[in-house]
């Protein structure tokens, strides 16, 4: 676990699965009524403005949270409801987010609840946690929008069906949901400390609940829960983006304002953790690939002001490269990496520490390794530099979220559960004034052995215990509570194609590196460049193994002036997020800064790309990373199967650069990488020509401009570049299973090679096929049969990739399922693809799905750190966006018959690749011995990641 695996403090959270892609569906949902709200209904409420954030309240308690942001071009709506798995009953485990799920089933009015956000291009989805849930949507601004997702969340409110017949096919989705995370070693051990950790506080139980209880909750159950708790006076509604504040008031309160303040009684709780009077272990024997040790100390509730401190030491002892977990482990060899966590909730929590341990190594040694260094505060009592470092981290982390209203929206569930949301904003104010002193006084009082995890009871005449403080009363720290000056707001920005092309300005340098820049006015000043190098030609990259992807990732961990701290205390400084990934032939550097920091940013990506140092004692850290995640995946069913897939659908021979490896051949690669590989490939492949630079948000063109030609017009390359191309490959049809024993997930993936390009004439109806049969969004075919009829599967969709230069392609589909339901998976797939070829889609789905395919691709346009990604590649294939708007207008003029033909044309099942991986043999005698049902009915789907 290295760093990039360390998690914030906040509260863990599952979620429904919605999110991955815009959504779409067969019915567009009515007009929302404009009934307006009864004459005696009172106005709301100001209650206080903070930082741009101001609070209402309505008359029936319902909290309104509005942040006004004209510099986006999307809305977001957040329903928090203040119930999470803290509050469930003996029984009830998982009920709260089984309830998640079934509000996306529907209500009297609304039938079809896939459709209605698919119609609407909303980007939808809904999670809970141990004291909150929360729901939320982002779609494109607009008054239409607006009225109807107020109206949307208004009437889930009350009016949600919670019945039997939802209920038997979304118990298998939340089934299927577990089994994912019983797949994975770190979730189970998660769950086995909390569990062990807590005696009688309902926080030992994860949301996701116990598998009996998510199987056998009663209805009744389910109902009286969602009538105690889904009530106006226990949720806090926030809408933030492109919205005139008094008219969303005015909507808030026609929706809102008319539902009557509940008459029930919410029941208090009372139940507090008793002090741990000694070291507590729990033991996990599962398989997996690479060993794991971790410990957790309870610390207080998350509005203590201990918390700050915490989560800079927190930082301080487990955060990499500086801190002190990864350097005395990390750095030692005995671990490939550390980790540290924190669960940040309304009452006491835990802080985490961990380390991931290579099979060769003793997992012993780093436990103890761990509790040497957590429980030694007088040692070496921790510096006013390390607490600078981590307060600097934190708070641009905060900083750049509150840059994003869609980012803070979502943030605030977190705090509104732990008691309000101006904790947010107290908590950060705590981080500023948080002394060394402080930090090695909690380091002192909460990390000790007789509050650790350990499993020993050991009598003592003096027991050393870590008592936990009363939870302070939330509502007086946060009363008269001004905060910062609200940020800068942006300009309003019309994210239209034509808007965007006339306000981009593109160049090319004359080493060849382009550019296309496009400054406007964004809140607090926020920016985003990127920049692509590309490097080497089929034959010179070839036989060269994980070299390229090496030398890449080691670029930030050291350069000619700065060391791998230095170079991140730096960003931290500068407000700055920098991210580097790599591919066979080349490399993407893009940053998330401000306006003024944009310069420094700037200097210090040149230095890494242009003069990294290639520490060999970084490079052997980042073998061991390497190698421990390869060695994570060695027994999963997704790697196992999809790799399988890889193979035989790309079968390009061993030492050519697009080879599909395994993870034995992927160690071997990596093992064999040396430092003077990495240096010479650095110096005969890395320039800038071509390469293109892209910016989007608030900075100065001419001074960007001539940063860029300084840092970069004149590095060139040793070796040229010469693009790398695809192949078509005409693979045979070919099925195989492959046995995972003790999984209790399996994969599923099928597919074939396509001959098409993405400018070809069929290639629009093609597409658009994929996206209404299963390309991510909620309403899709394979979605609404195999996740929301059949409940088979939490995950389940279809991809389909092409090239912009060959005329080459992939189509697959992919489904995440239970073992025992393979034989029902296949046979959906079966008819859904059959119907399509044969019947294709009614000119009622079709139009339902345009209508949320073209807003999709405004809110798309509207992410500024997905528009300068677009910008910067449409360079390299000498396009502009007017190319995507041309593709649309092809998409919305599509019949029918041209898409089902297309699909017909292209999509041929017979000769699919067809790959499995689960503990088949596992289920199968399970089922014969009766220990599980042969055949359990419905699941839902998780989002896979899009290549």
């Amino acid at each position: 676990m290295s760093s990039k695996f360390r998690v914030m403090f906040m509260a863990a959270s599952v979620c429904c699965g919605l999110v991955l892609a815009p959504v779409s569906e067969a019915k567009k949902p009515k007009k929302a009524p404009e009934t307006p709200p009864p004459a005696a209904v009172p106005a709301p409420e100001r209650v206080t403005t903070v930082e741009g954030i101001t609070e209402y309240r309505l008359a029936n308690g319902l909290r309104v949270l509005l942040f006004p942001d004209q510099s986006k071009q999307t809305i977001t709506v957040n329903i928090t409801y203040l119930v999470g798995s803290r509050h469930e009953n003996y029984g009830e485990t998982g009920m709260a987010h089984l309830l998640e799920h079934m509000l996306f089933k529907g209500t009297a009015r609304r039938t079809d609840v896939p459709g209605e956000l698919a119609s609407h291009g909303a980007r939808p989805n809904g999670t809970t946690s141990w004291d909150r849930t929360n729901y939320y949507e982002t779609f494109n601004a607009s008054d239409e929008n607006l009225r109807w997702a107020l109206d949307f969340e208004a009437d889930r409110m009350m009016n949600s069906r919670v019945e039997k017949k939802d209920l038997d096919s979304e118990m298998t989705v939340v089934r299927n949901e577990y089994e994912i995370g019983e797949n994975n070693p770190m979730s189970v051990m998660f769950k086995r400390i909390m569990a062990t950790a807590y005696d009688w506080h309902n926080y030992a139980n994860s949301p996701i609940g116990a598998r009996s209880d998510i199987e056998g909750v009663p209805i009744e159950r389910l109902q009286a829960f969602y009538r105690m708790y889904y009530q106006p006076d226990n949720a806090v509604l926030l809408v933030a983006g492109k919205i005139d504040e008094a008219k969303t008031l005015s909507l808030v309160q026609e929706f809102f304002g008319p539902i009557p303040r509940p008459t029930r009684t919410l029941p208090s709780f009372y139940t507090t953790e008793g002090v741990q009077d000694g070291e507590r272990q729990v033991t996990l024997r599962r398989t997996g690939d690479v060993q794991m040790a971790v410990i957790a100390y309870h610390i207080p509730s998350g509005s203590h002001e201990d918390m700050a401190a915490l989560q800079i030491l927190s930082e301080v002892l487990g955060n990499a490269p500086a801190g002190r977990m990864h350097k005395s482990l990390v750095e030692s060899g005995k671990a490939a990496g550390v980790m540290n966590a924190g669960v940040q909730n309304r009452d006491p929590g835990m802080i985490l520490f961990g380390a991931q341990v290579l099979a060769a190594k003793s997992v012993d040694a780093a436990l103890t390794g761990l509790i040497d260094i957590a429980e030694k505060p007088a040692a070496k009592p921790v510096t006013d530099e390390e607490v600078e470092r981590a307060r600097t981290q934190l708070l641009s982390d905060i900083d750049r979220s509150l840059n994003s209203s869609e980012r803070v929206g979502l943030m605030l569930s977190d705090w509104m559960g732990m008691g309000d949301w101006r904790l947010m904003f107290l908590h950060r104010d705590r981080l500023r004034a948080a002394k060394t002193a402080d930090v090695q006084r909690v380091w002192a009082h909460y990390l000790k052995s007789s509050n650790r995890t350990a499993g020993l009871f050991i009598p003592t005449a003096t027991p050393d215990r870590a008592d936990m403080p009363a939870a302070p009363d939330v509502l007086a720290l946060v009363k008269d509570y001004k905060g910062d000056a609200a940020k800068e707001v942006g300009e309003e920005f019309d994210p239209s194609v034509a808007n965007i092309e006339a306000r981009t300005a593109r160049k090319k340098l004359p080493n060849g590196l382009e550019l296309a820049l496009l400054p406007k006015k964004t809140r607090g000043g926020q920016v985003f460049v990127g920049l692509t190098l590309r490097f080497g030609d089929l034959k010179s990259l070839a036989n060269l193994g994980d070299v390229p992807s090496m030398t890449t990732e080691m670029l930030m961990r050291g350069s000619a002036k700065h060391t791998r701290q230095q170079i991140q205390d730096e960003l931290d400084r500068l407000k700055a997020n920098v991210r580097i990934n790599t591919w066979g032939s080349g490399l993407y550097a893009g940053i998330e800064t401000t306006r003024e920091n944009l310069p420094a940013a700037m200097t210090l990506l040149a230095e890494v790309l242009r003069q990294p140092t290639f520490d060999a004692k970084e490079l052997e850290q980042l073998r061991s990373e390497r190698i421990a995640g390869l060695e994570q995946q060695r027994s999963e069913p997704s790697n196992i199967a999809y790799t399988a897939f890889q193979k035989l659908l790309k079968p390009y021979p061993k030492g050519d650069i697009r080879y599909v490896d395994s993870v034995d051949e992927g160690v071997a690669d990596i093992k064999a990488v040396t430092r003077e590989q990495v240096q010479r490939f650095h110096r005969d492949f890395f320039g800038a020509q071509p390469a293109q630079f892209a910016a989007v948000g608030d900075f100065d063109a001419a001074a960007l401009e001539a940063q860029v030609t300084q840092l970069f017009g004149g590095w060139k390359a040793p070796k040229p570049f010469t693009m790398v191309h695809s192949e078509y490959f005409q693979v045979a049809g070919k099925q195989q299973a492959f046995e995972t024993p003790d999984k209790a997930q399996a994969f599923y993936v099928a597919g074939m090679n396509l001959q098409i390009r993405d400018d070809d004439p069929d290639y629009p109806a093609l597409a658009f096929a994929n996206y209404m049969l299963g390309g991510g969004f909620l309403n899709s075919r394979l979605f609404g049969r195999i996740r929301i009829k059949d409940g088979l599967s939490y995950g389940v969709g279809s991809q389909l990739s092409s090239d912009s230069f060959d005329k080459t392609g992939t189509f697959l589909t992919y489904a995440l399922y239970a073992p025992q339901n393979l034989a029902k998976l296949e046979q959906a797939m079966k008819e859904e693809f059959d119907k399509v070829i044969k019947d294709g889609f009614t000119a009622e789905e079709v139009a339902a799905a345009k209508s949320g395919y073209q807003q999709s691709r405004s809110v798309s346009r509207a992410q500024d750190n997905s528009l300068v990604g677009a910008l910067g590649s449409y360079l390299f294939i000498g396009r502009t966006l007017q190319w995507d708007a041309d593709f649309e207008k092809k998409v919305l003029a599509l019949e029918p018959e041209q898409i089902r033909a297309a699909f017909a044309k292209y999509i041929k099942p017979a000769e699919f690749v067809v790959m499995k991986a689960g503990d088949f043999k596992g289920a199968a005698a399970a089922a014969a011995s009766g220990a599980a049902p042969a055949a359990p009915a419905p699941s839902a789907p998780p989002d896979a990641a899009k290549k």
